[in-house]
């Protein structure tokens, strides 16, 4: 499968989950609204998706979205199956992804050097 083709399904997995998350189609009251899908890594056979989630404000609501994303998987799994048509839909894998958290501790740190620097 060309590169184009793996990155417009990528997409595709990334807007789906992402709508089914927003529009609170997946049903389990430990996954926020606020949940964000940040990207998609599709297995060069298109059978596996590790899905990176991610969440603002709180590293345990994090856990807690993982956990509810990964228990609706089967369902996630068979809206895909409507949207992408193609022959398998992949099995879904959530990750957590603490980049922006990690981004903002370290925002943090800096500000405080700084900070102290200007005494």
């Amino acid at each position: 499968m060309s590169e184009f083709s793996q990155e417009r399904l990528e997409t595709k997995i990334l807007e789906t989950i992402s709508s089914l998350i927003v529009t609170g189609a997946v049903k389990n009251h430990n996954l926020s609204t606020l949940t964000s899908i940040t990207r998609v890594e599709l297995s060069p056979d298109n059978s596996s998706a590790k899905v990176y989630v991610s969440y603002l404000f709180d590293n345990s609501q994090l856990d807690k979205s993982v956990k509810a994303l990964s228990d609706a998987s089967g369902f996630i799994q068979s809206r895909l199956a409507k949207v992408l048509k193609t022959k398998n839909t992949p099995v879904l894998r959530f990750i957590k992804d603490n980049s922006y958290i990690e981004g903002e501790r370290i925002n943090r740190l800096i500000d405080e050097v700084v900070a102290k620097d200007g005494e």
